[in-house]
């Protein structure tokens, strides 16, 4: 396997497939990332799934966790900000992500 992170950026927007099941999520299911962040110095990235889970995950579980031969990009969804998960929770039952996962 390939570090996803080197031959794909990371940022809000981006779309991966799963590599394995994620929280109900099944392998080929698309998730697109909503949030970066830093913590303890180190990258982060949140994606959000078709079922409305979501989760963070550092570089190393990127690679474990996505496929790294597929990577799409969201125009609609690379301006999004996030606030909260409340808010994240609304957005995805009012159809923000849906673009991504039809």
């Amino acid at each position: 396997m390939n570090n996803i992170m080197e031959t794909h950026t990371t940022s809000v927007g981006v779309i991966l497939k799963l590599e394995m099941p994620v929280l109900g999520n099944n392998i080929g299911d698309k998730g697109v990332c909503y949030e970066t962040y830093t913590l303890g110095g180190r990258s982060g990235y949140s994606f959000i799934f078709p079922n409305g889970r979501y989760d963070g995950f550092s570089e190393k579980e990127i690679d474990m966790f996505f496929d790294d031969d597929f990577s799409d990009f969201s125009d609609e969804i690379s301006s999004y900000q996030f606030t909260n998960v409340i808010q994240l929770s609304k957005d995805f039952r009012n159809g923000k992500f849906n673009s991504v996962f039809e």
